[in-house]
């Protein structure tokens, strides 16, 4: 006789209950941004759409850009676990680099890019104001934890030791420069359509400026 599997505590059910709701409230705002435009796009429009109440949007979001976006916050978080789990002699910047690669290859919870609209949405975010503040908020957020992260890593104090910053402002400024030449690419035949490869090159290029600049600083010809 087999035996019946546990039924799941009720925190869990209400858990994944709110979860469902929370994605359906921000797939129905990007679809409802992308559809009618940030302006016309109204809170009430998206809970009518979700299925939810004006109240239970407030409950899981402070607007509907931040409903919009909600997966930037989501891969955020998903950087960050990955750049936590990085081995710990490894050098930070490597490590940011390495965590964001197998972000974006990962085959069992693929990253947003490859989910439709995505580009339009993000690029529409380049030029709209609202979105534009909620996407910084949500990227200045992230990297704050990336920070902290990199100085634990380091054994390093973030106030007084400037290191952890350095390093993932830096990091971080790679990856939204292959971001936003992805955003603006046109069709799958664009040179720029594939993101992975875009922010491999974006890294390649922070890493051959930062050498190249080292070197000059220690050149005999250009020492001040």
């Amino acid at each position: 006789m087999t035996a019946s599997k546990p039924s799941p505590a009720p925190e869990d059910r209400r858990r994944r209950k709110a979860l469902r709701t929370r994605d359906a409230l921000a797939t129905a705002a990007c679809d409802l941004i992308l559809e009618r435009g940030p302006a016309a796009a109204t809170v009430e429009a998206i809970a009518e759409r979700a299925d939810v109440t004006r109240r239970t949007f407030s409950r899981h979001f402070a607007g509907k850009e931040d409903a919009a976006l909600d997966f930037v916050r989501r891969d955020g978080d998903r950087l960050n676990a990955l750049l936590r789990a990085r081995p710990a002699g490894e050098p930070p910047l490597l490590a940011y680099r390495r965590a964001v690669h197998a972000w974006l290859a990962d085959p069992e919870d693929p990253a947003w890019h490859v989910r439709p609209r995505m580009r339009r949405l993000l690029a529409l975010a380049d030029t709209e104001p609202d979105l534009f503040a909620a996407y910084q908020r949500i990227r200045l957020d992230a990297q704050a934890e990336s920070i902290r992260i990199v100085a634990d890593r380091l054994g390093a104090d973030a106030a007084v030791d400037v290191r952890p910053a350095a390093v993932v402002d830096a990091a971080a400024g790679a990856l939204i420069a292959a971001l936003r030449l992805w955003a603006r690419a046109g069709g799958s035949d664009s040179p720029d359509a594939d993101l992975a490869a875009l922010v491999e090159r974006a890294y390649d290029a922070l890493a051959a400026e930062a050498a190249a600049a080292a070197a000059a600083r220690d050149s005999p010809a250009t020492r001040a």
